[in-house]
């Protein structure tokens, strides 16, 4: 096999305990329109009992496809199989398939064109959930170069992408197996950040994601510590990696509205106090380093309020906050001061016992409140620009005039 042309794509799979969900995965593979001299699969059994090893080297010798097994002991999470199947990779650009998902025929052309028209290192295309739920926001346009930045795809950090080989080699990338969840994200994001930009293919749905009703999918483990630490460990990567002031708090949002915020939802009425003063510990530190008006401005209401408690450690308002957020209440909508600045009246709202900051309450970006659509005020210095601006027009108009009489 060395002695081959080096193929355009590495597939990747990881596979524990995968059948018979892996059967429909390699089919997916092998009806890849893609040439099968373009493509090589890389599979790594990690210790898996249930006729996955044995599925996998029938295929290997079956498929028209180059195909190389390798059987591990279980690593016990999804990191270590990618990492080996990673140094293994002879491609030009690798996709990392779950044993659990499939592709559309014609997504290794796809996204293997667009990487090369647009000359990008990583391609990411729409995916569709089978038995469960798939993010749809960022699929609405296929874009040759995306904005990171200003883009939903931010919210699309699984590993299930196209990735150029020569990045991943050259900074040395792998998949964190000290993480027990989102070590794909912390992996995507890094490619994202230190890449020669992102591609989307939204047109066409390249990925399958298939919901198991075996309870063995990866996104169903994993505690509210190793979600603690997942964050942290995107937060520190975007502060690193990201430009700094504003685009670092955009990409910000995305840990704390993903992982932190998710929390301190309607599960928390249920746990132990013990349990709640453990998370109120974890995010303290976060809360410190990461949590800034510039993050805080672009969260709506429920979610800042959320987190602002958190950062203040009342553990007393959050629970209230809570509960009458788990009760569906709808806030009242208070508007103050001259610019009618519209704040959404929670749980202890202008309460001096509280010491709640009224900014916590504010809606500075449009959302719905029951049947109301309330939009963030403008402001007062908005306002006044926009009339130097008229006056400045005006008196520019009254001058000419002047000059032609």
């Amino acid at each position: 096999m060395n002695n081959m042309p080096a193929p355009d794509v590495s597939v990747i799979i990881g596979a524990y305990e995968a059948m018979p969900y892996l059967t429909r995965c390699l089919e997916s593979v092998a009806a890849q329109t893609l040439d099968a001299d373009r493509i090589e699969i890389v599979a790594v059994d990690d210790g898996s009992t249930d006729g996955t090893a044995e599925y996998l080297d029938s295929f290997a010798a079956d498929s028209a496809i180059p195909t190389r097994v390798l059987h591990q002991a279980n690593s016990g999470g999804p990191s270590g199989p990618r990492n080996v199947g990673l140094g293994m990779a002879r491609g030009r650009f690798v996709f990392f398939l779950d044993a659990d998902d499939y592709l559309g025929p014609e997504a290794l052309e796809r996204l293997v064109a667009m990487a090369d028209k647009a000359g990008t290192d990583v391609v990411a295309g729409k995916a569709e959930g089978v038995n469960r739920v798939a993010p749809r926001s960022m699929w609405t346009r296929t874009t040759e170069r995306v904005n990171i930045y200003n883009s939903r795809i931010m919210y699309a950090l699984s590993a299930q992408k196209l990735f150029r080989r020569e990045l991943l080699v050259r900074r040395g990338m792998r998949f964190d197996e000290t993480l027990r969840t989102g070590e794909d994200a912390v992996f995507t994001m890094e490619a994202f950040l230190c890449g020669n930009g992102v591609s989307v293919v939204a047109d066409y749905t390249c990925y399958y994601l298939v919901g198991r009703t075996d309870g063995k999918h990866a996104t169903q483990s994993g505690s509210h510590v190793d979600r603690f630490e997942s964050a942290a460990a995107l937060m520190k990567l975007i502060t690193e990696h990201a430009a700094p002031g504003s685009k670092t708090e955009k990409l910000l949002v995305r840990p704390f509205t993903v992982t932190l915020v998710q929390q301190f939802k309607h599960q928390l009425l249920r746990e132990s106090e013990e349990v709640r003063q453990q998370k109120m510990e974890l995010a303290a530190p976060l809360m410190e380093r990461y949590w800034t008006p510039g993050v805080a401005k672009r969260l709506r209401v429920a979610d800042r309020l959320r987190l602002e408690c958190v950062a203040l450690g009342r553990l007393d308002v959050l629970m209230d906050v809570v509960e009458f957020m788990t009760a569906k209440k709808v806030p009242e909508v208070v508007r103050r001061g001259r610019e009618r600045t519209p704040y959404l009246a929670y749980p202890h709202f202008r309460s001096r016992k509280a010491g709640i900051p009224d900014a916590a309450y504010e809606v500075t970006v449009a959302e719905k409140v029951g049947d109301e659509r309330v939009e963030p005020s403008k402001g007062i210095v908005g306002r006044t620009s926009m009339a130097r601006r008229v006056a400045r027009r005006l008196r520019t108009r009254l001058r000419g005039a002047s000059a032609s009489a």
